[in-house]
């Protein structure tokens, strides 16, 4: 309570028609010469009969300024701001010395002055919009959940969507002079993505490492029939391939360390660049797609494959070095289809291993993309840790973690190779 009567209380808030009144709920001492209330007010007053005016000036107690009939001439009314969600308050701030807050009727509806333009900003009226429209899936589920619908999606258990198939055996060389840029890793993800989708696929494991073998979880150890003995011993390729266990439509011929050898055993050999096209054409059943890993070279064996193939699929990795050596590789690829195999032409590029946090890798593919065009797809193939792991359990990304980055970028890497050899359909029968 302050000395001239006024009480700082949060209940009282002056508003009209609150049923709180300071004269009867907090009674207080008048200073000298202010006039005196009604002899009944407050929340128990009666209602009826005319209401009361403390001054005859105003019906709200004010002289024709404005000001409160018991305030001092140099006391000035600070404008009443509307607010239709709060209380209206009424203060009176004097000048010179303390003046008491002077409180309307509650049972009178005073008449709200006009506040002065500029002075507050104009009051929001309408309510904020709040969309009624249900959220689409992706905005909905949780991670976990569109991680499981994409596992759904690449492993396919129901077997009933299906990639388009071409019209004829399409044979693929995936080739790449420069090691490490992901050849037999996109060599068993594609294959393995489309056998589940579909297709009857054969890998052809032309690298004396045999990691598409492994990669497949196919034995290669030494004594196993592999393609050296096709290339040397002209065995028939059906005697040496092995159905790839737990992936139906996919069957892969491995690589043994005695490839090693090979690139010496064929220079004695009558026509040695054909011996792999001969033995793919001498075999009696139908595949779609036939992909042939190449070795990180441009030997006899790479030679093999791109007289074997009609396409050439080159992966490529998102740095300069996988650069600097594609020229060569072009010129090679100029020189057998010159000489060995007309029909043999760039059809596919892949991006791999591509970082989105470096500028160099966006420049790589700009690069790509303005020299080959249409012939890179639109997949970008990202470092993904899974992808590195799967082959130590002997299972490709698609099959190893389905819901993963990778194994979601080469489904879609392979989706894009399949809807374009429906297009255009290249190839021979088989």
């Amino acid at each position: 309570m302050h000395d001239d009567g006024r009480y700082d209380d949060p209940r009282v808030t002056g508003a009209v028609g609150d049923p709180v009144s300071r004269e009867t709920d907090y009674p207080k001492r008048q200073p000298a010469g202010a006039s005196q209330g009604p002899p009944e007010s407050g929340r128990n007053a009666p209602t009826s009969g005319a209401p009361w005016s403390p001054a005859p000036e105003g019906r709200d107690g004010t002289d024709p300024v404005g000001r409160p009939a018991n305030a001092s001439p140099d006391a000035r009314v600070i404008p009443i701001r509307p607010n239709t969600t709060a209380s209206t308050r009424f203060e009176a701030v004097a000048s010179n010395h303390a003046t008491p807050v002077a409180v309307p009727d509650p049972r009178v509806a005073p008449d709200t002055p006009t506040p002065p333009a500029g002075s507050y900003p104009p009051a929001t009226t309408e309510a904020a919009y709040v969309s009624r429209e249900t959220p689409m899936r992706e905005e909905d589920d949780p991670p976990l959940a569109m991680e499981a619908m994409r596992a759904v999606q690449i492993l396919n258990p129901s077997g009933e969507v299906t990639m388009p198939r071409p019209e004829r055996t399409r044979v693929m060389c995936v080739a790449n002079q420069k090691g490490g840029v992901g050849k037999t890793t996109t060599t068993v993800n594609l294959a393995v993505a489309l056998a589940l989708h579909g297709n009857r696929v054969l890998v052809v494991d032309l690298d004396p490492q045999g990691n598409a073998s492994t990669g497949l979880n196919v034995p290669h150890h030494t004594g196993v029939p592999d393609v050296y003995d096709c290339l040397i011993n002209s065995v028939p390729l059906e005697d040496v391939t092995q159905a790839v266990e737990g992936i139906p439509n996919l069957w892969c011929v491995p690589a043994t360390i005695d490839l090693a050898g090979a690139e010496i055993e064929l220079v004695s050999v009558v026509a040695r660049e054909s011996r792999l096209e001969r033995a793919i054409t001498a075999y009696p059943g139908h595949f779609d797609y036939v992909f042939i890993d190449c070795p990180p070279s441009l030997g006899l064996l790479t030679v093999n494959a791109l007289v074997a193939a009609q396409e050439v699929l080159i992966p490529i990795q998102c740095e300069y070095y996988a650069l600097e050596g594609l020229n060569q590789l072009i010129s090679n690829i100029n020189l057998v289809r010159q000489h060995l195999n007309p029909r043999l032409e760039v059809s596919t590029i892949l991006l791999t291993m591509y970082d989105r946090r470096t500028r160099l890798a966006d420049a790589v593919e700009q690069d790509v993309r303005n020299h080959f065009g249409d012939k890179v797809l639109q997949a970008v193939i990202p470092r993904n840790v899974r992808v590195s792991e799967a082959p130590s359990y002997g299972q490709s990304v698609m099959t190893y973690d389905p819901g993963s980055r990778g194994a979601t970028s080469y489904f879609e890497a392979a989706q894009e190779i399949a809807e374009r050899g429906a297009k255009e359909p290249v190839g021979r029968n088989a």
